[in-house]
């Protein structure tokens, strides 16, 4: 992924946004000129380059599509634009423009810390806008024991440790008015999360705000 400049991620980014609505679509340069604001000469220069590179393949006088290679680049970096966004919102709690800053980040995340930050975000489906972020080539590690991971994302009959209430502070102290405090062991009782016999309803933006460390995993029952 460093081999590509920043804006040829972008452009990439930018094509595979078009192939997620209508996967089997020819773009054409004059379409990709209008998305990325540019001129059609400096979008029909970066195709050419891509298309050297390999990432994208030119069908002449049609328009061009990525590359099965190009089209894995492209979904790792809107997964990780997806995840800047939710660290950003849910869990730093970033009141700035997410979508400018999550684009600045996006390109700074290389494949370890994407493993790490999707792991920690419980590997989620959709971004904060509700668009799917791209599974292709997801490695999910099942969890240990000691692994951080949130809430949201305790196997069922499993125990941990709350950790960090990773939000604001008026939705802290509704977690915490909800019994769920630092130190306290949190379990997944058949998919409903409990403290003790206390059971705990959560939405899934916030319980992925409460970051646990796995005790154990199974071997959890409600007898």
């Amino acid at each position: 992924m460093s081999d590509f400049s920043e804006v040829e991620q972008m452009y990439m980014k930018s094509i595979f946004e078009v192939h997620s609505s209508t996967p089997d679509a020819i773009v054409k340069t004059t379409q990709l000129a209008d998305i990325m604001g540019i001129s059609p000469a400096s979008a029909t220069e970066m195709i050419q380059r891509l298309s050297d590179r390999g990432v994208v393949t030119h069908i002449p006088y049609r328009g061009f599509r990525l590359t099965p290679e190009g089209f894995q680049f492209a979904a790792r970096i809107k997964r990780r634009e997806g995840l800047a966004k939710i660290l950003l919102t849910e869990i730093i709690g970033y009141d700035g423009d997410v979508s400018e800053a999550a684009c600045r980040l996006e390109h700074s995340i290389n494949e370890d810390l994407e493993k790490s930050l999707d792991r920690f975000l419980g590997y989620p489906e959709f971004d904060t806008d509700g668009n799917r972020i791209p599974g292709i080539e997801r490695e999910v590690d099942s969890p240990v024991i000691g692994t951080l991971l949130p809430a949201s994302s305790l196997p069922i009959g499993a125990s941990a440790t709350i950790e960090l209430l990773a939000t604001n502070a008026v939705d802290a102290i509704t977690l915490e008015e909800a019994g769920l405090n630092s130190g306290s062991i949190i379990t997944n009782r058949e998919g409903v999360l409990s403290i003790g016999d206390l059971r705990i309803s959560l939405s899934e933006g916030l319980s992925r705000c409460v970051i646990v460390r796995v005790n154990e995993l199974g071997g959890v029952s409600d007898g």
